[in-house]
């Protein structure tokens, strides 16, 4: 391997990094097609928006409005169940820290920020590989679906975890991907009987993870403590106005949602061709799996295309969805030309 790519992992780990691509790759053609964070490619349409949410603090009314569409978007029970914040990053460390320091279980392989944030609030940290290893843990992490395998966790399995952990330790449901997940998946609507914390991220399936929106989803009083965790103005009043409009648009978010499934089929199509294996993922995301993952990240990254790798999985590999029709172009074109080199990539 190119003694460069190990120096760069750290400002790839989260894929996204272009200017850390472009050091890694400094002969690479442009524009840097950049594949590696899942995040949709097509974004929500922004509204005009008034100066005055730039030149004024948001208003309570603005983010009470924001929770009301919120819940409705997302099945919550009632507008207390939701706290918006700026982006659901930020939630992961005051979240694990509503459970005194214990014992947390994160079911994995998954987001590595899961481990880390429930070490920062005292926690000892176990990656567990079986759901029922999570029922004697103080603070039990699931990502449903699962970044990166896609793995969808069926509602009433994640229903008995929750009922059997009683009111002993926080459930926390990571469902950052369920705008792209299976219909009734989601455990939203459950917050309000269990002690169950649900993230939602905005920016992903909206295509507007720069805003920093996302939300909290839980019991009044466990949303009350989360409130009082981020303080005033956590979400500030672009972020509001935007969210708004976008979570009350069900038919730009069908429309998408199909659109989306067709090109992650195009995806798997192009990779398959390529002979290349896929072993999970969502329709905005495919992981792959092959044993010549690093030289596949290499060749990549010198056509220009960034994709996801992952250190502590090295036959790993996770590749999003181009965003116009010429980045798809320079995909085919990249994984064509792969084809004779089967063998050794």
């Amino acid at each position: 391997m190119n003694a460069s790519v190990t120096n760069m992992e750290p400002a790839l780990l989260h894929g996204g990094n272009l200017v850390a691509a472009r050091q890694l790759f400094p002969d690479a053609p442009e524009p840097f097609i950049d594949l590696s964070t899942g995040i949709n490619p097509h974004s929500y349409p922004v509204p005009p928006l008034s100066p005055d949410l730039f030149t004024r603090l948001p208003e309570p009314a603005a983010l009470d409005r924001l929770a009301a569409i919120a819940a409705g978007a997302y099945g919550a029970p009632a507008q207390d169940c939701v706290v918006p914040t700026p982006g659901t990053q930020i939630l992961l460390a005051p979240v694990a820290a509503l459970v005194p320091p214990g014992r947390a279980a994160v079911l994995g392989p998954t987001y590595g920020e899961f481990a880390r944030a429930a070490a920062l609030a005292g926690h000892e940290v176990t990656e567990v590989g079986d759901i029922e290893q999570l029922r004697d843990s103080d603070l039990a992490v699931v990502a449903n679906p699962n970044n990166p395998d896609g793995r969808v966790f069926k509602r009433d399995e994640l229903l008995d975890l929750a009922d059997a952990r009683g009111s002993r330790g926080l459930l926390v449901i990571d469902e950052a991907f369920m705008d792209v997940g299976p219909a009734g998946a989601s455990l939203s609507g459950e917050v309000a009987r269990h002690n169950i914390v649900v993230l939602r991220s905005f920016g992903k399936f909206f295509g507007l993870a720069g805003l920093r929106l996302g939300f909290a989803l839980a019991k009044p009083d466990i949303a009350t403590r989360l409130v009082a965790s981020l303080g005033p103005w956590a979400v500030s009043g672009p972020a509001i106005a935007i969210g708004e409009v976008a979570l009350a648009d069900y038919a730009w978010a069908k429309t998408m949602r199909q659109r989306l499934e067709g090109e992650a089929r195009r995806l798997d199509a192009a990779l398959a061709e390529a002979g290349i294996e896929i072993v999970g993922g969502t329709s905005l995301f495919r992981l792959v799996r092959t044993s010549a993952a690093g030289s596949l990240f290499e060749y990549l990254g010198r056509a220009g295309i960034l994709v996801r790798r992952f250190p502590e999985h090295a036959m790993w590999l996770r590749i999003g969805l181009p965003r116009d029709e010429t980045s798809w172009d320079r995909l085919f074109t990249a994984l064509a030309a792969l084809q004779p080199l089967s063998g050794t990539v």
